[in-house]
């Protein structure tokens, strides 16, 4: 006889399979047969080939470039297949949420993006949302059911710690005053000294266009140090590279880029080599391997497969 209620069913879309196999080792579970396809027509098809009647569900996936669209659909119609079986709760485990940089109307006529993306989890039938390092912490407002915002601080000390020579003569970088408080929350535990760049946009009125951007060291002291650059997510490049040169030009001696989320589209691979920076750390929110390879080792990655796995497994449990 089929028993129900006693434990996690673990799915997945196309998104990031390999991190999905990393929780679900993590778990000690396999992971709940689920096929998921395109119709000729384009399509999406999900097939879930187990109960998941009266289960704590938990469905992972990390919309990334260059089919986000099609990997944020994959998640909803799962979630809407899991409540129509009659699953008892569904937590979306998102690492790296879709549109996040759309938080605010910013413009006349602008989108809040990320507030329609919280809708559609809500209305496709999520109970709960896990994720990770948001864009901006408000997010988590968007949502009328319970949001979980892990971070991978922890990760990244641990790293700082173990891979970056001569840490303890490093300092703590925020590319723009965005991520201030994400730099010095880092740079507090660690005992490090906190910089801050400020980026500047000029824009031209008359032709109704914007400048290229400019940056310059606003606080804190680089020279014969090691300059660590913190931000949420990297897409083409273009910040970690102005403000690494800025970095050097003020005396850094070796600059390290530390990223939550590598966005990496692959219109910007040709260029990754170049970058000014030691190296470029990411977590594996996103499926990094073929990045690897493109790079010549290049690019770090940070595990963050133990975080999530322990999450659910809290949550599951309702312990704290």
């Amino acid at each position: 006889m089929h028993q129900t209620g006693n434990s996690i069913k673990l799915l997945t879309g196309n998104s990031h399979p390999r991190l999905a196999e990393a929780v679900a080792a993590r778990l000690g579970i396999p992971l709940t047969p689920c096929h998921v396809s395109k119709f000729l027509s384009l399509e999406t098809s999900v097939q879930i080939h187990s109960s998941v009647r009266d289960e704590d569900v938990f469905i992972l996936q990390s919309p990334s470039p260059p089919d986000i669209n099609d990997h944020l659909m994959e998640l909803l119609i799962m979630i809407s297949a899991c409540k129509t079986a009659s699953s008892k709760r569904i937590t979306a485990v998102i690492p790296c949420y879709p549109y996040a940089r759309q938080d605010k109307k910013d413009k006349s006529r602008a989108p809040i993006t990320a507030k329609l993306v919280a809708n559609l989890l809500a209305v496709a039938g999520a109970d709960h949302v896990i994720t990770m390092d948001l864009h901006a912490s408000q997010i988590q407002g968007f949502f009328d059911i319970p949001v979980d915002n892990l971070f991978s601080e922890p990760s990244m000390v641990q790293y700082i710690k173990q891979e970056v020579d001569g840490w303890r003569n490093a300092i703590i970088v925020s590319p723009d005053a965005g991520g201030a408080k994400r730099a010095t929350a880092l740079a507090d535990h660690l005992n490090l000294d906190f910089a801050l760049i400020n980026r500047k946009r000029k824009r031209d009125m008359a032709a109704s266009m914007t400048l290229p951007t400019k940056m310059e060291l606003l606080v804190g002291n680089v020279k014969g140090k090691v300059a660590i650059l913190v931000d949420d997510m990297i897409d083409t490049g273009h910040t970690v590279r102005l403000a690494a040169d800025v970095l050097r030009e003020n005396g850094a001696k070796e600059v390290y880029a530390l990223i939550s989320h590598g966005l990496l589209s692959d219109t910007t691979m040709e260029n990754l080599r170049d970058l000014p920076v030691k190296k470029l750390i990411v977590t594996n929110s996103i499926d990094q391997t073929d990045r690897i390879n493109a790079t010549n080792d290049k690019i770090d990655i940070i595990d963050i497969a133990p975080v999530l796995a322990e999450s659910i497994r809290r949550t599951h449990n309702g312990s704290v």
